[in-house]
């Protein structure tokens, strides 16, 4: 029997490690017993009785972290492996985030951000049930939850995307959806910033809201507006979810553009003072740039501006824009628009915001990371190790415990990922096993496909997923189904 083989059939015990058990409660000092796909002991001085051990000694024993802001759709199926996430200690990936899911999509125009995850070759999944399938058929090397995108419905069953939807249309989007979450979606997810989402106004909406929230599923927004009219884009979120009577999940939360800086202050007391009346959640990365498609509104000739991917010009990809409009002798709207379709970091938030949206107590922790950029943003590679190196051990933002809470326990509760997110009895193996001291991201803006620093192994569904000594280990991933929880979206 090969030695993968043996460790992977025997019980595990994880000895002599400090335990953060994901709830935000204090660690302490304990062996973890794993037999078969979940955890059946967390105490002192367990008995071997026949256990595989790994010796855990000085390290810490967290919950496999959950990545609720993904767009990992379709590297999931194309590169299982999965290594940007599992080297980061993430177990679980939420897919399907602003608006933009694979399925249910077969179409011959696949028009941005929907490009985001791939051209029409890799739209082939009518249906969610047929991307659940090819999840499971590939078993990656982690767990995936999926949002049903409300882009790809409008896309899907529209043959104009940019206007407003017909009640026929409407309707269709809806019988769509509700197939979604028969197959197990975690919910629906908007991006009416783009341009395929943003004919929708907020009965459309409020539709679609509706039939998630009788399902028992979650809404994800990536809002209207970030800039000047992010109160007024805040409320419309929060009005959809309140006539859905559905709990929202405000997507990336940040302040975009010089104009709007500081302005955090302003919008998480206009959360909370919303949180009152209902459920509402956030996620946010950690760093001063977002990434997304190339286009022209963002760009003002202020804020830097670095290329991930260009069509027409892939040599360009790594470069800053106004570079390029200095070499090209044009203005930088002019280089944007010659670059397109194309994909850009943007530099667009300040440090003090991006700590302050960290911090707040309903805050998530999610990469945004998009995989398929030829020179990606580093959140791809770093956002987890990022967070518990950088903000919380070197900066002191907050505890480890709070770190791993954000990450963990807090997510699997946000979106109903039954007795996952924690170090209990009962739980799901999903952990990862790090070195507080060590731990750190290292990947950058000019190198940004480099893998942190710090995490030791990781367990998905009680079997090793990933040794940063070894290459070669099977995944043992799989869809997480939504269960359905009768709870008060006010609760």
């Amino acid at each position: 029997m090969h030695p993968e083989d043996d460790r992977n059939s025997r019980a595990l015990l994880l000895r002599g490690g400090t335990v953060i058990d994901g709830t935000g409660a204090p660690r302490f000092g304990a062996d973890v017993r794993v037999e078969g796909e979940r955890i059946v002991a967390v105490g002192a001085n367990l008995a071997e009785d026949g256990a595989l051990v790994l010796d855990a000694t000085g390290r810490i024993v967290a919950p496999g972290f959950i990545d609720v802001h993904t767009h990992d759709d379709q590297i999931v199926l194309s590169a299982p492996r999965m290594l940007p996430k599992i080297s980061q200690g993430v177990t679980t990936v939420v897919v399907g985030n602003c608006g933009i899911s694979l399925a249910p999509l077969v179409h011959a125009n696949v028009p941005p951000p929907l490009n985001l995850l791939g051209g029409p070759d890799k739209y082939v999944y009518p249906t969610m049930v047929a991307y659940v399938a090819a999840v499971d058929a590939v078993r990656p090397a982690v767990n995936v939850a999926a949002l049903v995108g409300h882009s790809t419905l409008r896309v899907a069953t529209m043959d104009d995307p940019y206007r407003q939807a017909t009640p026929a249309e409407q309707a269709r989007m809806g019988e769509l959806l509700r197939e979604g979450l028969a197959a197990g979606a975690a919910g629906l997810s908007s991006g009416v910033f783009y341009a395929t989402g943003a004919a929708a106004d907020i009965d459309e909406l409020a539709l679609l809201a509706g039939i998630t929230g009788e399902a028992g599923g979650v809404y994800t927004t990536h809002i209207r507006q970030e800039m000047d009219k992010v109160l007024d884009s805040l409320d419309e979120a929060f009005a959809t979810a309140k006539r859905g009577n559905v709990p929202v999940v405000i997507s990336h939360h940040k302040c975009a553009g010089p104009r709007n800086w500081g302005r955090t202050i302003q919008t998480l007391a206009h959360i909370d003072a919303a949180r009152r009346d209902q459920a509402i959640g956030l996620d946010c990365y950690p760093y001063i740039a977002g990434s997304t498609v190339l286009r022209s509104e963002m760009v003002d000739g202020i804020i830097d501006i670095l290329i991930t991917w260009s069509t027409p010009h892939p040599e360009m990809a790594a470069r800053r824009l106004a570079g390029i409009a200095q070499e090209w002798n044009c203005t930088q709207q002019e280089a944007c628009e010659r670059l397109q379709p194309g994909g850009a970091c943007y530099f667009q938030m300040r440090e003090d915001d991006v700590q302050r949206v960290l911090r707040y107590p309903a805050t998530m922790i999610g990469s945004d990371g998009l995989p398929h950029d030829q020179h990606p943003h580093p959140r791809l590679w770093g956002t987890f190790p990022r967070v518990l190196g950088h903000y919380s051990r070197d900066l002191g933002l907050f505890s480890l415990e709070t770190a791993v809470h954000k990450m963990s326990g807090l997510s699997a509760r946000q979106f109903r990922l039954e007795d996952r997110g924690e170090i209990r009895a009962g739980a799901y193996a999903d952990i990862v096993v790090f070195d507080a001291a060590t731990i750190r991201d290292a990947a950058t803006f000019e190198q940004p496909k480099t893998q942190a620093v710090g995490v030791d192994c990781v367990l998905v569904n009680g079997r090793v997923a990933y040794r940063c000594d070894e290459t070669g280990l099977k995944g043992n991933g799989r869809f997480l189904r939504r269960v359905r929880q009768q709870t008060s979206p006010g609760a």
